[in-house]
C-alpha cells in the first residue's frame, strides 16, 4: 500500500505550513511550493482540494495567501490523505456503489475489508499535523484526548 504522490505532497505542503506560526500566518502557495520543493501548479491544485475538504483557508489578493483551517494538533493524517484520496478504502468493493468486481457475490473476505479499512484510518487518524511539524508546543491527537502515551513508532514519523 503506498500514497499517492498528491496526498505525500499534500501531508508535505500542511507540513511547512503548520511550522509556520503553527498554521496561523498565511503564506503564499508560492512560498510553499518554494520551500518544499513541490511543482507550484501541484501546490495550486492541492490548496483548493485542502481548502474545499475544509482544512486550509484560502484568500486571494493582497493580504490574502493560505493558512490551517483550526490547530494543527486537531488535523490528522486521516484528514489529509482522505482530502486528496477519498474516503480510505483498501479494495474498491467495499466503497458504496463500487460493484466492478467478478467474485463480488461470492467473496468470503469482502465483510471484513470495513474492520481493515477502519483499522487504516485509526492509525492515521492517530498521527497529527503537530506530530508530523515536528513542533513539541502542540499538543498530540492522542494526548488531547486524554492518552498522553506517545506510540514510539510515531515518535520517528519525519518529512
Amino acid at each position: 500500500m503506498r500514497l499517492s504522490s498528491l496526498a505525500d505532497y499534500a501531508v508535505v505542503l500542511l507540513t511547512a505550513a503548520a511550522r509556520h506560526c503553527g498554521g496561523t500566518g498565511r503564506m503564499s502557495a508560492t512560498t510553499l511550493a518554494e520551500e518544499t520543493g513541490v511543482p507550484l501548479p501541484t501546490a495550486q491544485k492541492l490548496v483548493s482540494r485542502l481548502a474545499a475538504a475544509g482544512l486550509i483557508d484560502s484568500t486571494r489578493g493582497t493580504g490574502g495567501g493560505i493558512r490551517l483551517s483550526r490547530p494543527p494538533a486537531t488535523i490528522t493524517l486521516a484528514d489529509i490523505v482522505e482530502a486528496v484520496e477519498g474516503p480510505i478504502a483498501m479494495t474498491a468493493c467495499v466503497e458504496h456503489g463500487a460493484q466492478d468486481c467478478g467474485l463480488d457475490h461470492q467473496c468470503s473476505v469482502k465483510p471484513h475489508w470495513p474492520v481493515v479499512n477502519a483499522a487504516v484510518r485509526g492509525a492515521l487518524a492517530g498521527v497529527s499535523l503537530a506530530q508530523l511539524a515536528g513542533r513539541p508546543d502542540f499538543p498530540s491527537v492522542r494526548a488531547s484526548t486524554g492518552s498522553a502515551r506517545m506510540d514510539p513508532l510515531l515518535s520517528e514519523v519525519s518529512l
